[in-house]
């Protein structure tokens, strides 16, 4: 089941299957190429950012710019 990176719960996990939107030139540069597995480790207590665990490492997201990966739920 497809949907976007910001809908994924903490916890939940997904395989990144593409982009929406304009160009994904930053999000490539930092490591979110299709086929990569992107798990979501917690929210901050507002929501946004997205603290998200890729290739080992953690990296925080904002919801706007996540809504633009679409990923497949593991």
């Amino acid at each position: 089941m497809t949907t976007s990176l910001d809908q994924l719960k903490p916890g939940e996990s997904g395989r990144i299957d593409g982009f929406s939107g304009s160009a994904p030139g930053r999000l490539l540069e930092m490591g979110l190429l299709p086929g990569t597995v992107v798990e979501v480790v917690r929210l901050a207590p507002l929501g946004d950012p997205m603290d998200l665990k890729v290739r080992g490492f953690h990296l925080s997201l904002r919801k706007k710019e996540a809504a633009h990966i679409i990923v497949l739920r593991s």
